[in-house]
């Protein structure tokens, strides 16, 4: 029996172990591809599943969010005013929900200031005490210009401006001092007297002219907007 070169066991144990070694390097060379390509889409799978996520909830947050703005907005419009004459304070309730424009026009003047100085010069006992900058009569300037404000049914001390004026971009108050149902067509009301009656009653029983003019000056010193009274 012929016995074997120790060179070529050597060469022969070499040959023997060389496919085991390509094996290892090819496995591992394959499950590195494959963690790469698992690692990929599981980011791509948080990814999209994390967008889907948010989009509804931050679309429902500003929803919210205005919602919020529109409601603090609404919250914000003051109630009541304080209308402080020369002869003392009438705090008056604001109607939003029936005058919502004419209120809006009415807060816009009072912060502009324009009711300041204002006269009451007209003065008619048992009808009405009107406040303005100018304009001569107490009805025969009122104008019947149409139905667009159905104003409610004139009650005592019922805070209105003419319909006349406001429509041509006036704005004078009135303040009835009994019920004048003829009135509905003529004033917008927009406001109700909650406290200084008394000093309404005052102002109409001053003495006047045969022109329904105060012989002595009765004023508006100022109106204050308040939220609560």
């Amino acid at each position: 029996m012929a016995r074997i070169k120790p060179q070529a066991l050597l060469q022969q144990s070499k040959r023997k172990k060389g496919p085991s070694h390509i094996s290892g390097t090819t496995s591992i060379f394959y499950t590195l591809i494959f963690v790469v390509i698992m690692f990929f889409l599981f980011a791509t799978y948080s990814h999209w599943s994390t967008r889907t996520t948010f989009q509804p909830e931050s679309y429902i947050s500003v929803s919210e969010d205005e919602n919020t703005i529109v409601e603090s907005k609404k919250s914000d419009i003051p109630e009541y005013a304080v209308v402080i004459t020369s002869k003392g304070s009438i705090i008056v309730e604001l109607f939003k929900e029936s005058a919502p424009e004419v209120v809006d026009e009415f807060i816009d003047l009072c912060q502009k200031g324009h009711f300041k100085g204002m006269f009451f010069h007209q003065v008619i006992k048992h009808y009405v005490i009107q406040a303005g900058h100018k304009g001569p009569g107490a009805t025969e300037d009122w104008n019947l210009l149409g139905k667009k404000y159905a104003s409610m049914r004139h009650e005592a001390f019922m805070l209105g401006t003419s319909k006349g004026k406001y429509f041509n971009k006036g704005f004078d108050l009135f303040i009835t001092t009994a019920p004048i149902p003829d009135l509905n067509e003529k004033l917008i009301v927009f406001g109700r007297v909650i406290k200084g009656e008394d000093i309404v009653q005052e102002i109409e029983e001053v003495d006047t002219d045969e022109h329904y003019q105060p012989k002595s000056s009765i004023g508006i010193l100022d109106v204050v907007l308040r939220q609560m009274v």
